[in-house]
Protein backbone atom coordinates (compact mmCIF):
# COMPACT_ATOMS: atom_id res chain seq x y z
CA UNK A 1 0.00 0.00 0.00
CA UNK A 2 1.44 3.36 -0.99
CA UNK A 3 1.04 5.83 1.82
CA UNK A 4 1.42 9.57 2.19
CA UNK A 5 0.49 12.41 4.46
CA UNK A 6 -2.31 14.47 2.96
CA UNK A 7 -4.15 17.29 4.71
CA UNK A 8 -2.69 16.17 8.06
CA UNK A 9 -3.99 12.61 7.64
CA UNK A 10 -2.12 9.38 7.00
CA UNK A 11 -3.14 5.82 6.28
CA UNK A 12 -0.98 2.76 5.82
CA UNK A 13 -0.67 -0.79 7.03
CA UNK A 14 1.95 -1.99 9.49
CA UNK A 15 2.94 -5.53 10.42
CA UNK A 16 3.17 -6.86 13.92
CA UNK A 17 6.57 -8.44 14.59
CA UNK A 18 7.21 -11.67 16.50
CA UNK A 19 7.51 -9.74 19.80
CA UNK A 20 4.23 -7.85 19.22
CA UNK A 21 6.02 -4.71 18.08
CA UNK A 22 4.99 -2.34 15.31
CA UNK A 23 6.97 0.39 13.61
CA UNK A 24 5.43 3.85 13.55
CA UNK A 25 6.05 5.03 9.98
CA UNK A 26 8.49 7.92 9.53
CA UNK A 27 5.78 10.11 8.00
CA UNK A 28 3.67 9.72 11.15
CA UNK A 29 6.65 10.31 13.46
CA UNK A 30 7.37 13.50 11.52
CA UNK A 31 3.70 14.55 11.51
CA UNK A 32 3.47 14.22 15.30
CA UNK A 33 7.11 15.16 16.05
CA UNK A 34 7.76 11.81 17.75
CA UNK A 35 11.44 11.41 18.56
CA UNK A 36 13.45 8.45 19.86
CA UNK A 37 13.00 8.26 23.63
CA UNK A 38 9.54 9.92 23.64
CA UNK A 39 6.93 8.27 25.84
CA UNK A 40 3.65 7.33 24.20
CA UNK A 41 0.49 6.04 25.85
CA UNK A 42 -1.48 3.20 24.38
CA UNK A 43 -5.21 3.15 25.10
CA UNK A 44 -7.32 0.14 24.23
CA UNK A 45 -11.06 -0.41 24.33
CA UNK A 46 -12.50 -3.75 23.22
CA UNK A 47 -15.35 -1.98 21.40
CA UNK A 48 -13.68 1.21 20.13
CA UNK A 49 -10.18 0.00 19.24
CA UNK A 50 -6.63 1.13 19.95
CA UNK A 51 -5.23 4.65 20.16
CA UNK A 52 -1.67 5.84 20.66
CA UNK A 53 -1.02 9.36 21.93
CA UNK A 54 1.93 11.34 23.21
CA UNK A 55 2.33 11.13 26.97
CA UNK A 56 2.53 14.92 27.32
CA UNK A 57 -1.10 15.23 26.14
CA UNK A 58 -2.22 13.07 29.06
CA UNK A 59 0.18 14.82 31.41
CA UNK A 60 -1.65 18.11 30.69
CA UNK A 61 -4.98 16.39 31.41
CA UNK A 62 -3.63 15.07 34.72
CA UNK A 63 -2.30 18.54 35.63
CA UNK A 64 -5.72 20.07 34.95
CA UNK A 65 -7.48 17.43 37.06
CA UNK A 66 -5.07 17.86 39.97
CA UNK A 67 -5.44 21.65 39.81
CA UNK A 68 -9.20 21.32 40.35
CA UNK A 69 -10.37 21.69 36.73
CA UNK A 70 -11.71 18.15 36.37
CA UNK A 71 -15.34 19.32 36.18
CA UNK A 72 -14.46 21.62 33.27
CA UNK A 73 -12.84 18.74 31.37
CA UNK A 74 -15.25 15.95 32.31
CA UNK A 75 -18.48 17.43 33.75
CA UNK A 76 -20.26 14.05 33.92
CA UNK A 77 -17.42 12.16 35.62
CA UNK A 78 -17.35 11.98 39.43
CA UNK A 79 -14.36 13.85 40.86
CA UNK A 80 -12.91 10.74 42.52
CA UNK A 81 -12.95 8.95 39.13
CA UNK A 82 -11.17 11.91 37.52
CA UNK A 83 -8.51 11.88 40.24
CA UNK A 84 -8.05 8.11 39.88
CA UNK A 85 -7.62 8.59 36.11
CA UNK A 86 -5.06 11.35 36.66
CA UNK A 87 -3.19 9.19 39.19
CA UNK A 88 -3.04 6.29 36.72
CA UNK A 89 -1.57 8.65 34.11
CA UNK A 90 1.14 9.68 36.57
CA UNK A 91 1.94 6.06 37.40
CA UNK A 92 2.43 5.07 33.75
CA UNK A 93 5.38 7.47 33.44
CA UNK A 94 7.41 5.74 36.16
Amino acid sequence: MKSQVKDGKYMSSVKVGPKGQIVIPKEVRDLFQIEPGDTLMLLADAEKGIAIERYDVFEKIADAIFSGKAKELYPDMPEEDSKAFAQSIRQTRK
